[in-house]
């Protein structure tokens, strides 16, 4: 006798990220762990040589990961207005949002409703950006995995030591522990360097996690300069003054020396960024999540996709918030990316399945929820069971892989989370029997 029913989910092709695609493939789930993953001929046997019953549900279709939005804003989910513009840039979208912002939300129920339209759109964990206290339990009281960031901006050094770090170390102390926690200090631009120096030791201290917005300004780009000497031995006291004395270093470069960069930390965007600066984020094991449709809206460039799928870097995927996207939904952001990447050159037969990947484990590495006892973001046996059901058609491996990352937006049939089912659509409900609880 189990602990836990079984439950065995087949469907026309099962993505499970670290392994082949499985046509015909199934997984069981027992409580919230997967039992076993592969063909569906050898899990039905494996389960009856082991004399265990299961409960089957049939999709079909494609049964992966759950996706994991690797940078939003929960709490801008009634933003909305200000995400249906455009803009000129960062400086021009800014003027649109902080009267909306102004206004007075309730970010509480914002939030919330963010995270739900995250759920109905295959997601189950995000790296959720908070900016006020009302929006930190988002992911905790949607049952989502991710990690609560709070965020960090407009402290000078003086300010930061005269209260500063006490403040965000309260914050930070304040946030639900479960899903996870971290600090998210805003951009180079937007603190002096004190905080940033002291942020990361904030964060490592407690064995959390850095989150910060990178190469999302043109302020942040390398540029030539004739200065000698290395700018960190110049006495500056912020990247405003780096730029004002002439020193044309990265913002890369510049959080790199600070020590915000590593294994611990992602960055979000990208967009601005040099081989140098992509070299730098290789080097340090850390991770951009690319969000291009929120680039688009602001009226920036298109992040150098081809270029990180070249390189190999790590990549994962982020919606960032209503405020400046048109939906929750990364797989509207993944057919971006594989516009982009086509326009910018990558013509390789992995594309469609190498930025699943980063809309998945990428995203999963980038917070470190791809491994331990809590691993997810891809189908393995003792994973976590977060899996989301798409109705996409099986015509083949390849053909579906990339009909699925062209077209997956608002096509996700179900979502499971910790073994639990916790969206589905009528269509799912009607082919399966099986319906949201």
């Amino acid at each position: 006798m189990t602990a836990f029913p079984v439950t065995l989910y087949s469907a026309d092709m099962v993505l499970p990220v670290t392994a082949p695609p499985i046509l015909d493939g199934a997984i069981a789930v027992r409580g919230e762990r997967i039992l076993h993953v592969g063909e569906r001929v050898w899990v039905e046997r494996a389960l009856a040589e082991r004399g265990i019953e299961v409960t089957h549900v049939r999709w079909p279709g494609v049964l992966m990961p759950g996706l994991v939005n690797a940078h939003t804003h929960l709490q801008y989910t009634g933003m909305g207005v200000v995400g249906q513009g455009r803009y000129d840039g960062f400086e021009d979208w800014v003027k649109g949002f902080n009267p909306v912002y102004a206004l007075g939300h309730d970010w509480s129920a914002d939030s919330a409703r963010g995270a739900r339209l995250m759920i109905e759109a295959g997601t189950t964990a995000a790296a959720d950006v908070v900016t006020d206290p009302s929006a930190a339990h988002a992911l905790h009281d949607a049952g989502m995995h991710g990690i609560a960031y709070w965020e960090v901006l407009d402290w000078t050094n003086e300010q930061w030591l005269d209260g500063g770090r006490t403040a965000v170390e309260a914050a930070l102390d304040s946030l639900p522990s479960r899903p996870g926690t971290g600090l998210s200090p805003h951009a180079p631009y937007s603190l002096e360097i004190v905080p940033l120096l002291e942020i990361p030791d904030i964060v490592r201290e407690r064995g959390s996690r850095i989150h910060i917005h990178l190469g999302e300004s043109g302020i942040e780009r390398e540029f030539a300069h004739e200065h000698a000497e290395p700018w960190h031995t110049a006495g500056l006291g912020s990247l405003r003054e780096l730029r004002q004395a002439g020193f044309g270093t990265s913002a890369t470069d510049y959080v790199d020396h600070l020590g915000v960069l590593g294994p611990d930390c992602h960055v979000a965007h990208g967009v601005y960024m040099s081989d140098r600066d992509r070299a730098i984020l290789r080097a340090r094991g850390t991770t951009v999540a690319l969000c291009p449709r929120s680039n688009a809206v602001i009226g920036l460039d298109a992040p150098p996709v081809a270029a990180y799928l070249r390189e190999g870097s790590p990549i994962a995927v982020g919606t960032d918030s209503l405020s400046s996207s048109p939906s929750l939904d990364p797989m509207a952001d993944v057919a971006e990316l594989m516009r982009i990447a086509r326009s910018q050159g990558y013509s390789n037969d992995d594309l469609a399945e190498r930025l699943l990947r980063a809309a998945t484990l990428g995203g999963a590495h980038a917070m470190g929820l791809d491994d331990g006892p809590e691993r997810s973001g891809y189908l393995a046996v003792g994973a976590i069971a977060n899996l989301a059901f798409f109705d996409t058609p099986v015509t083949g491996i390849t053909e579906t892989l990339t009909t699925l990352a062209e077209s997956g937006e608002g096509r996700a049939a179900a979502t499971v989370i910790d073994g639990r089912v916790r969206a589905a659509t009528a269509g799912f409900t009607a082919q399966t029997g099986v319906a949201a609880s």
